[in-house]
């Protein structure tokens, strides 16, 4: 199982990922060892979102992170 997950930031920006060990990832990102999020803690989980697939996972971490997927996101998903 994959998981795209969606991290509200400190300074109310939103960071989005994809692992097979959620909470793992995050541990890592509380602890300040993940470089995009670690200038930006504390972290708040807002949304998370399974797949079977990893290609699926992955393909809709980048959609999230594209201006549309952004737009979907903000108006749907936090």
């Amino acid at each position: 199982m994959h998981t795209v997950y969606i991290l509200k930031c400190a300074d109310g920006s939103h960071y989005v990922g994809c692992t097979s060990y959620l909470d793992e990832r995050l541990i890592r990102h509380n602890r300040g060892e993940v470089h995009h999020t670690k200038s930006r803690l504390p972290l708040e989980v807002v949304t998370t979102i399974n797949f079977p697939d990893k290609y699926k996972a992955f393909a809709f971490e980048k959609y999230l992170k594209s201006g549309s997927g952004r737009t979907f996101m903000y108006k749907r998903l936090v």
